[in-house]
């Protein structure tokens, strides 16, 4: 494809052509007539006036593509000077409206994406909880003014925040949220970052949530940092009063329960029937209320750290089978079978035998409770890297799906029958444990809870050197 300068020359070229074919034949008649010196004359005049006319058509084309790259680059406030109203007055005209049209954009969208800068940074200095915001590769780009104040100035940079009390854990969390896409909130104590402001001491909770544009693609990280120093004092206060209240109410209730065995074993004389039965119904009511209180003061000393683990290495197999034995009467009695299924040689966990113990009873009550009869019980264990998971699934009803969301609450049973606080002691001991706890239901189904211990790392053992 020719440009336009090539196509002009070509046309220069056809015409020169031509006129060099009727100078041709000019020539001839004239050099009859001996004016040879007029018709050389003639051609350099056309030649000159081609070449003058290609110039002329050229030089305002040229003038206009600088023009062009001058307002293309940027340059939005040049503008095409053209005195004469032909073709090119009106494309000089047009040019000139298109970069006046561009400026006011851009100063348009400059002003806009100013005010919506501003306007975001007023609303991350307003928030009263801390913030850091990071770019997609975990460089810190803001903090709020309530962040500086708790993290400091040096906080403003990666490596300020790692010399920073809690900044290790801030970074995790970021990493955690870029890497996996998606928000991380760590949960337990392990989540609380200790902060001193001035002389007081505050407790945060921390939460890192990825940032996306409108396609989808990470932008970078928002992390807050919440303060629950308050709801950790109010914590504290009522796992103290659930404690002290449990263990002052044992004693009556152990009097109460004494009383009742008395007068079902006709220590106080015969009893009719009806009366038989209240009694008996008085003890079954008072061994549930008997367990509450026990659950209560577990998780109060759970929650206090009270409760000291006694961590030993422990082998799957067997904390299955003795769990199954401790259970397998009362499964008789109702017509339920309870099966083991694991390898012998798993490795070994690193747990507290009695919270163990806890946990297994818990979850089996529970399957028991809910399992018909000819139902079935599996009590299961595989190893997996560094955890070993432990299942107890049952073929009961199985459980609604609005309630699976917080059935490890306290006072949240699942079933009118049950205290609320079992599966929450349950979730505290795996937690306090190093392991994680998760349930699967369907009504009509059955039930599924698996939670992970850690595996027991093998202490190293060192050999006798001889010496000589």
């Amino acid at each position: 494809m020719l440009n336009l300068s090539q196509r002009l020359f070509l046309g220069c070229f056809l015409v020169a052509a031509l006129g060099i074919g009727l100078v041709a034949a000019t020539h001839r008649a004239l050099a009859a007539a001996g004016e040879l010196n007029l018709a050389i004359g003639i051609l350099v005049v056309m030649v000159v006036a081609e070449i003058v006319m290609v110039m002329l058509v050229l030089q305002p084309i040229r003038v206009l593509a600088d023009d062009f790259k001058k307002i293309a680059g940027g340059n939005l406030e040049h503008r095409v000077e053209w005195g004469s109203r032909d073709d090119f007055g009106v494309i000089a005209a047009e040019l000139n409206r298109i970069a006046v049209r561009l400026r006011d954009l851009r100063d348009t969208e400059a002003g806009r994406r100013q005010m919506e800068y501003q306007l975001s940074d007023a609303v991350l200095q307003s928030i009263f909880e801390p913030i850091i915001v990071t770019d997609s590769k975990g460089h810190i780009l803001k903090l709020n003014q309530a962040a500086a104040e708790i993290l400091g100035e040096a906080a403003k940079d990666r490596m300020g925040l790692t010399n920073t009390p809690g900044g290790d854990k801030i970074l995790s969390a970021i990493k955690d949220a870029i890497s996996m896409q998606k928000p991380v909130a760590v949960e337990g104590d392990a989540a609380m970052l200790p902060m001193r402001i001035g002389s007081q001491s505050r407790s945060y909770r921390l939460r890192t949530t990825p940032m996306r544009d409108a396609e989808g693609r990470l932008l970078g990280t928002v992390t807050t940092l919440e303060d629950v120093t308050t709801l950790k004092d109010t914590d504290r206060f009522k796992s103290q009063f659930i404690s002290v209240a449990s263990k002052k109410l044992r004693d009556p209730l152990l009097q109460v329960r004494r009383g009742l065995y008395a007068l079902q074993q006709g220590f106080a004389g015969e009893l009719s029937p009806l009366q038989t039965e209240l009694v008996v119904e008085a003890g079954n009511e008072s061994e549930k209320l008997e367990d509450l209180m026990s659950d209560l003061i577990e998780v109060a000393e759970l929650d206090s750290g009270k409760r000291e683990l006694n961590l030993e290495r422990l082998r799957p197999r067997i904390l299955l089978d003795d769990a199954r034995n401790r259970h397998i009467d009362e499964a008789g009695t109702k017509g339920v079978r309870i099966e083991v299924s694991a390898f012998a040689d798993l490795s070994f966990v690193l747990a507290d035998r009695r919270a163990v113990r806890t946990i297994l009873d818990n979850l089996i009550d529970n399957a028991l409770r809910y399992t018909q009869e000819e139902g079935e019980i599996l009590l299961g264990a595989e190893e997996m890297k560094e955890y070993i998971q432990f299942t107890v699934r049952d073929s009961g009803r199985g459980i609604e799906a609005e309630r699976l969301t917080n059935i490890f609450d306290r006072f949240n049973p699942f079933s009118e029958r049950g205290t609320g606080m079992g599966l929450a002691l349950v979730r505290r001991l795996v937690e306090s444990l190093g392991g994680q706890i998760a349930v699967e239901s369907r009504l009509g189904n059955g039930t599924t809870f698996r939670f992970t211990l850690p595996v027991a790392v093998a202490a190293a053992t060192p050999h006798p050197v001889e010496v000589g």
